[in-house]
């Protein structure tokens, strides 16, 4: 089974990915911030990482390098309700990014390209 880590600050959508990615046939951990999302890509064995951008502390486009600097190779798609950060120089290193939106059809699709890679 693969594991996904969701790095989400807000219970709501935290919840929904977990129980639609869950459904999907994914093992899936939960970290509310950046920092736990660093200790977790440290422990734990992933296949991908979904990262939001806009969290309280540290945000995604800081931790995206250092998850990066953790384990050379994990995928990570960049999950936010903000399209402007599209096109920001630190997103390219991400290997998706998608925009936050009620119908997950494109971040399921996403998921399942780069866990199956």
């Amino acid at each position: 089974m693969k594991t996904i880590l969701v790095v989400e600050d807000d219970e709501a959508i935290r919840t929904l990915l977990q129980e639609e990615l869950q459904n999907e046939g994914y093992k899936v951990l939960i970290a509310i911030n950046a920092r736990d999302a660093l200790k977790m890509v440290e422990a734990e064995p992933l296949d991908l990482v979904i990262l939001d951008i806009r969290m309280p502390g540290m945000n995604g486009l800081e931790a995206l390098p250092r998850i990066l600097g953790l384990k050379e190779g994990l995928p990570v798609i960049l999950n936010t309700a903000y399209s402007q950060y599209q096109d920001s120089f630190m997103s390219w290193a991400a290997d998706a990014y998608v925009v936050k939106s009620s119908d997950l059809t494109e971040l399921k699709e996403k998921v399942k390209e780069l866990v199956n890679k």
